[in-house]
């Protein structure tokens, strides 16, 4: 786990937050306001989140629920001044991973978020349903859904979405979706892989010819942002 979104509109503790788990080798983006910590997680994709639930503009619940519904993958941890076991069982009930009351020791966050690391090598669970505007993924029946009509998915199609969209944010080579898509005892090509994402882009894109959804990063690979 390399990088950290911490968001807390405690400008002290955002601070010694920040240069705290920098001191410890990970790359800390901050956000004050919740509409900024969305916007930073959905463009940068951050492996861990530090999230507190009482913010100026928004609830630290419905920005977990954002992030978890577009980044599945990405771990949370909420913070909050409050310790009643409610507030802490609706924190793990909406997506998060861990939940921590305030005041607390950095030493104990960074055991915990050392913990989470461990498990982010764990392969996240199957995404079943997803949604971005007016298009829904869903994966389970191997559908696309755009404007009440529906189109099919292939097994494979669905398989390949569920790992980008695990990965939002990350350039995907080909080589890799080969090894875990279609497997080591498989001997395809890469151009199978772009034959595979050119009829995806049919189906999820408004303008395939122009994708916005799932990007093409010249001499790297594929990066699906939406």
């Amino acid at each position: 786990m390399e990088r950290i979104l911490i968001v807390d509109d405690e400008k002290m503790l955002l601070k010694s937050l920040e240069d705290f788990f920098s001191t410890q080798g990970y790359e800390v983006l901050c956000a004050a306001r919740g509409d900024k910590a969305v916007r930073i997680a959905l463009e940068k994709a951050p492996d861990l989140v530090i999230l507190d639930i009482m913010l100026p503009d928004a609830s630290g619940y419905d920005i977990c629920r954002t992030i978890k519904a577009k980044l599945p993958s990405t771990r949370v941890i909420m913070l909050s001044a409050k310790g009643e076991e409610m507030d802490k069982v609706l924190g793990l009930e909406i997506g998060a991973d861990d939940y921590m009351t305030k005041p607390f020791g950095v030493r104990e966050l960074l055991a915990r978020v050392r913990t989470l690391a461990r498990r982010g090598g764990e392969k996240p669970a199957d995404l079943a349903r997803y949604v971005m505007g007016d298009v829904t993924l869903d994966l389970k029946s191997f559908q696309v859904i755009r404007a009440g009509k529906a189109a099919p998915l292939t097994a494979m199609e669905a398989k390949i979405l569920q790992y980008l969209i695990a990965r939002r944010g990350e350039v995907v080579s080909r080589n890799k979706l080969l090894d875990e898509i279609w497997g080591y005892d498989v001997y395809p090509t890469t151009r199978t892989v772009d034959n595979l994402v050119m009829k995806l882009r049919k189906k999820i894109e408004k303008n395939p010819d122009t994708p916005r959804v799932l990007l093409t990063v010249y001499g790297a690979g594929y990066k699906f942002v939406g």
